[in-house]
């Protein structure tokens, strides 16, 4: 088997164009990606740059500020919405905790949605109003790039292009800035992030502001992720992974320390994880059960499992 030397690309233009060539083309392409390695760098995603610009500047913003400021707005809903400390949230199978900080902004709906019942609400930042609003704005910009993406995965499966529609609008997903902060001292095992594979559908991260990202292939070797400029790396988390039977890869992925030598410098990332409603069941479609490929899972709900991986990661 050839394995992939760097995580493949593809243009979002040609899924947009309107050209059934370009478009099966687009669909066939990022389906084998995610078949082979679980990742693709998506240009063209409809991201501004203005808008990543100006996230990132409050972020920074964010995260200058005193840690008693920071800390008081930690909120007591399993890591959801607000600011987690540094330290707190560790790969599922490691007890060392990520070197790490970071902030959620989830879904923000009208008052009247009955979904308010079920998930928390957000937390804001009193002293930094403009990293409320970019928050905010980034998270509908991701939303919609990641429709995009999942009405091409879903043609992939032979499923109806809109298939995942229903499930994503106004879903459980979570934008969240990330502070690497400068390695002070000897990290005694500890890592940036720890080789882990997301949770939800699939991940969009927008280009982070130092390298560290490496992605595990199957047979076994580490390679590093970098996306080139405008362009997004999305990944297959282990939802999408369940509900394909395996078909689709759910990747394990980390963040590394840098040499020693850069250790003073800080590392800022901002991951979106597109998350279904909680009552989306993960059960294996049919289209990816056969004789060769038994079901490999039992039937769940997204909210059951949610809670079942907060509590493996340490957030519940």
């Amino acid at each position: 088997m050839n394995y992939p030397e760097v995580i493949p690309s593809v243009d979002m233009a040609d899924f947009l164009s309107g050209n059934p060539e370009k478009k099966s083309r687009f669909v066939k392409d990022l389906g084998d990606a995610y078949t082979s390695i679980g990742f693709a760098a998506i240009s063209n995603h409809g991201i501004s740059r203005e808008l990543i610009d100006r996230l990132y500047e409050q972020i920074r913003l964010f995260f200058d500020l005193p840690y008693e400021i920071k800390k008081k707005y930690e909120g007591d809903n399993a890591g959801q919405r607000g600011f987690t400390s540094f330290g707190k949230e560790h790969a599922k199978d490691s007890d060392k905790g990520d070197l790490k900080e970071f902030w959620h902004f989830g879904q923000e709906l009208e008052k009247d949605d009955p979904l308010n019942e079920e998930y928390p609400r957000n937390i804001f930042c009193d002293e930094l109003p403009e990293f409320n609003k970019a928050g905010l704005e980034a998270y509908r910009a991701f939303e919609e790039a990641g429709k995009k993406i999942l009405s091409a995965l879903a043609l992939y499966l032979d499923l109806p292009e809109h298939y995942f529609d229903k499930w994503v609008d106004r879903g459980n997903s979570i934008l969240r800035p990330i502070y690497y902060p400068p390695i002070t001292r000897e990290p005694e095992g500890a890592v940036r992030a720890g080789a882990h594979e997301d949770i939800n559908l699939i991940t969009l991260l927008v280009g982070a502001s130092a390298e560290g990202l490496e992605v595990l292939r199957r047979d076994g070797v580490w390679i590093k992720a970098r996306p080139a400029p405008g362009q997004i790396m999305v990944n297959v988390g282990d939802m999408l992974q369940r509900l394909t039977n395996n078909r689709l890869r759910s990747t394990t992925h980390r963040v590394v320390n840098p040499p020693r030598e850069l250790w003073n410098t800080p590392r800022y990332s901002v991951p979106f994880f597109l998350h279904p409603r909680s009552a989306m069941p993960l059960n294996c479609i049919p289209s990816c059960i056969d004789e060769q490929h038994p079901r490999q899972y039992a039937d769940i709900s997204a909210g059951e499992y949610l809670i079942e991986r907060l509590r493996e990661i340490g957030l519940m």
